[in-house]
């Protein structure tokens, strides 16, 4: 049985945040895989192990858990498992789970995954948690799941980022928040009241870049989630907005209107030295960096309307990439470079496309009409972005790349915007 060493998540945050915030799933994957998740035996915390794991597996598109009232079975050991009653049942696959104590405030999560249609076990693992980490640990077993099954690591344990706007006391109040993946646990970062912007994660998940408001003018900051602390990189006169960090997280790539006219930046984080990118009598804003570092995807209207161009970092030359539709802005590529996820306009109904590299074809894989700021999950597999429901109150949304599968992220009170999926948090 593989054992994996004790799950401790440490980061710092100002305020933890009461409004309730949750995915919703609103569009299911009729192709999905169903897997039976058995409650986890001994699991009297207020945790619900079986549920966490379900609902991240169920989020994913890729999986549909069975009801409660379908498990009519509860083995708790291999030789139990009546795997013809499974079959009869539609799950492709089961899991059983318990939970022990081994001292005060500790705990170790054990996880069998078995295949119903091959009957015989293929995962096992044991999980070291304490008490205050075990819906971590429930993301943690749901991510081995999914990557058992399916070969692609799971993203059940990574966090995402972003803005919500509240009125009170009469005056709009902005918070940067960081949550679990599935919106639970949201916690605040900052909380001001003017703007806040744009946040990108850096490489290995400890920091983030955002654009505030609060001295009147857009500043660059970045926080640091384990110590709380956060340094300014770029208050210049002027435009200071679209920072993300490079592959490597030595380097910020950020619009600046200091010499007049908006252009794209590189700037070293520890000396601050600038590098110009661009130079156009257009406006260029909105540098995102390829997974190798050796290019910048931005958005430029040097065409007449905006698109979307790509800028080698050696030859500083520029290539457009979108040709489609009266706006093409907003672009980042995925993890692994295969595809590019930007904000398609046309007759002002904006959707999310997505452009596949190799072919240069896109496609529109969201209902629009005010999608905005698309942010891929580490793994590829589905893309984050803001809209506006019915009533007009900021969701966020998540999808699969084909656009099959969706869920609704919505705060309880006010809106939300901005998002940033977190990489892989190790």
């Amino acid at each position: 049985m593989k054992k994996i060493k004790l799950l401790i998540i440490a980061f710092v945050f100002n305020t933890v945040v009461f409004a309730e915030v949750e995915f919703r799933i609103t569009d299911s994957n009729s192709s999905a895989i169903p897997i039976a998740i058995l409650p986890f035996i001994n699991n009297t915390q207020t945790t619900d192990l079986a549920q966490v794991v379900a609902d991240d597996l169920m989020l994913s598109g890729q999986f549909r858990a069975l009801d409660q009232e379908q498990l009519i079975e509860h083995p708790q050991f291999s030789n139990q498992i009546k795997y013809p009653t499974w079959r009869m049942l539609g799950a492709e696959f089961l899991s059983i789970g318990s939970v022990k104590a081994t001292a005060p405030g500790r705990f170790e999560l054990y996880i069998k995954l078995f295949s119903v249609t091959d009957q015989k076990k293929i995962m096992s693992l044991t999980l070291p948690v304490l008490a205050g980490d075990l819906r971590s640990g429930g993301h943690y077993i749901a991510d081995k799941i999914y990557e058992k099954i399916t070969g692609t690591k799971g993203i059940f344990s990574t966090k995402i980022a972003y803005v919500t706007a509240t009125r009170s006391n009469g005056d709009i109040e902005y918070q940067l928040l960081v949550a679990d993946a599935d919106g639970r646990n949201s916690q605040a970062l900052v909380t001001s009241q003017q703007p806040l912007l744009s946040p990108k994660w850096s490489p290995n998940g400890d920091k983030l870049v955002y654009v505030s408001f609060e001295k009147g003018n857009s500043a660059i900051y970045i926080q640091d989630l384990s110590t709380g602390s956060r340094e300014l990189m770029s208050s210049y006169k002027g435009i200071n907005s679209g920072p993300s960090f490079s592959p490597d997280g030595k380097q910020l790539a950020l619009t600046l209107s200091k010499s007049g006219n908006p252009e794209i930046y590189i700037m070293d984080i520890y000396n601050k030295e600038l590098k110009q990118i661009t130079n156009s009598w257009a406006i260029d804003t909105g540098a995102s960096w390829s997974p190798d570092g050796n290019k910048l995807l931005f958005t430029s209207d040097r065409g007449g309307k905006p698109n979307l161009y790509q800028v080698d970092l050696d030859s500083l030359t520029a290539k457009r990439l979108t040709f489609e539709g009266d706006y093409n802005a907003g672009g980042s590529y995925s993890p692994d470079g295969n595809y590019i996820c930007y904000v398609q306009g046309n007759n002002n109904d904006y959707k999310i496309a997505l452009r596949h590299n190799k072919s240069e074809t896109s496609q529109q894989i969201s209902d629009g009409p005010l999608d905005e700021t698309p942010t891929f999950a580490p793994n590829n597999n589905m893309i984050l972005y803001a809209t506006k429901n019915k009533k007009g109150q900021g969701i966020l949304i998540s999808t699969s790349l084909d656009g099959a599968t969706k869920n609704q992220l919505i705060i309880s009170n006010g809106h939300i915007r901005e998002p940033a999926w977190s990489p892989v948090i190790n």
